[in-house]
């Protein structure tokens, strides 16, 4: 298969070869085979052997005990170097360095978004340090939205115009045959549209911009442009990097449902613990790629996870030399919020639904790996479980350990009932898991280093019961990485093992 043909798979029904669509199809199975394999093992042999389940519960236990110090370690380095960072004066870095030469163009793709809410972000890219001369901003809307949001965009525009060094309207057709509707194919259609309009018409060069795709509830700090502009101007080989900052979702965090903050804080400490393990990092939600690769590879138009895809495409079309590399400071968004409690838990399950719905990059580069000779197969196998481990975990892992250690006593029988093992069982898995709890003070505490000043609007008593509950809220994890995080991803990989593919679904922006 020709390199082209297999970095533009989105599913296997793109594959005319029947040999080849089979396997692609095989492998979009195999992240739910493996969760439902396992959890539906555990209940099997909760029964048939209790015994043997209870110390792979036992050792699974003292395995995720491990990794929650490992990842409690992460997330304190990375609080304290994103902390260092947002201090520290960029531009000051930069003297020295040849960077005004270097333009962003920041792309933020919008669908049926208010118009204040897309100004506030607007406002933070003005009030940054960096020159206005030196960006060019792209708003990108879509046709679908009506006529409405058309016109919201051109009101937009006339007042923005003058304040950056250029700024455009994107207006992303619908129903373009091969595309999914959503951010990924607005994104990339506003990309083509700058490159042809400014970029190629002005003949800058493609080694001298970093483009920037934001959500457009994305919100920088004041010095981000001039620290991402220091980190492209002191990597070797930039050219072959992704950028990544660390999302935090504090716009509304204060009006935000308590599982909200708890599902979005859990999100960033994630995000930092990854970026700790830069060999393992991927793209994620707002990122920036130098424009050569952007338009080199070409942003994915027919994926719900764009943000991901975008890495994948451009580590195959470079043969594995293409890396992301972590910056440790910050850009905020919204938490998920709608207009009533159960909407909005309604609307944080799709949302986590949509993010899970990356497992389908597990067969994408499994046949992209298959397909490239030229990667090594140490790196290839490295990517593949640290994917395969992500995805399995985020669907079994807090089953495993809340609800499912309790099945072969409630299977096992009588004769198991009586052992010293059924005695233990969940005694050790509660002190382990007790032990274990460590990590989730470790979480409480950094969070709310992290949280912005609570807004003086909101009534005294409010914000009183607010500082109150700050940390009971974390009480609620097991649910919530129950409800918000096994449920979800289990969803996702069933229907992608059983062909039923998603599209891009937009999670609501409300404001209160």
């Amino acid at each position: 298969m020709d390199k082209k043909d297999y970095i533009d798979i989105s599913k296997a029904s793109d594959i005319k070869n029947s040999k080849d669509r089979r396997l692609y199809r095989f492998f979009e199975m195999i992240p739910g085979f493996i969760s439902l394999g396992t959890l539906l093992g555990v209940l099997v042999f909760s029964w048939l052997a209790p015994a043997g389940i209870a110390i792979f519960i036992i050792c699974f236990c003292f395995y995720y005990l491990f990794r929650i110090f490992y990842f409690s370690l992460q997330q304190i380095l990375g609080y304290f170097r994103v902390k260092s960072h947002m201090k520290r004066d960029w531009l000051k870095e930069l003297k020295g360095k040849d960077w005004k030469k270097i333009y962003h163009v920041i792309i933020l793709p919008t669908y049926t978004e208010g118009r204040a809410l897309i100004e506030e972000s607007l406002e933070t890219l003005i009030s940054s340090n960096y020159p206005k001369e030196k960006m060019i901003v792209v708003l990108a809307v879509e046709k679908r939205a009506g006529q409405e949001f058309e016109n919201q965009a051109k009101l937009i525009a006339s007042k923005y115009t003058n304040k950056f060094y250029k700024f455009m309207v994107s207006v992303h057709p619908d129903n373009t045959p091969g595309e999914i509707g959503g951010k990924g194919s607005n994104t990339a259609f506003a990309g083509k549209e700058v490159k042809e309009k400014i970029i190629d018409e002005l003949k800058m060069p493609y080694e001298n911009i970093l483009i920037s795709t934001f959500d457009i509830d994305t919100k920088i700090f004041p010095q981000y442009f001039s620290c991402l502009t220091w980190y492209y101007l002191t990597q070797d080989d930039a050219q072959s990097a992704s950028y990544q900052p660390v999302p935090v979702y504090n716009n509304n965090i204060w009006s935000a449902s308590f599982f909200s903050r708890v599902v979005s804080t859990s999100n960033t400490f994630w995000q930092m613990i990854q970026q700790e393990r830069s060999e393992k990092l991927t793209t994620y939600s707002s990122h920036s790629t130098p424009a050569k690769v952007f338009f080199e590879v070409g942003y994915p138009s027919n994926v719900v996870c764009d943000d991901s895809r975008i890495f994948w495409r451009a580590y195959l079309h470079y043969d594995g030399n293409y890396r992301v590399v972590p910056i440790y400071y910050l850009v905020s968004m919204d938490a998920v919020m709608a207009k009533n409690f159960w909407v909005t838990t309604l609307n944080q399950y799709k949302q986590q639904k949509r993010w899970a719905w990356g497992c389908a990059e597990i067969p994408y580069i499994m046949f992209g790996f298959l397909n490239n000779k030229k990667i090594p197969f140490r790196a290839k196998l490295g990517h593949v479980y640290t994917i395969l481990d992500g995805f399995w975990s985020w669907a079994t892992a807090a089953l495993l350990m809340f609800l499912l250690g309790w099945l072969p006593i409630l299977l096992g029988g009588r004769s198991f009932n009586f052992s010293v093992l059924s005695f233990n069982l969940p005694i050790l898995t509660g002190q382990i898991m007790t032990i274990g709890m460590t990590g989730m003070f470790v979480s409480a505490i950094l969070s709310t280093m992290l949280l912005p000043p609570i807004p003086k609007t909101i009534k005294w008593y409010k914000r009183w019961l607010k500082r109150s509950t700050v940390f009971l809220q974390w009480i609620f994890l097991p649910v919530t990485l129950i409800i918000f995080g096994s449920f979800p991803a289990l969803d996702a990989q069933i229907r992608l093992m059983l062909g039923k593919y998603m599209g891009f679904w937009v999670t609501e922006k409300v404001r209160k």
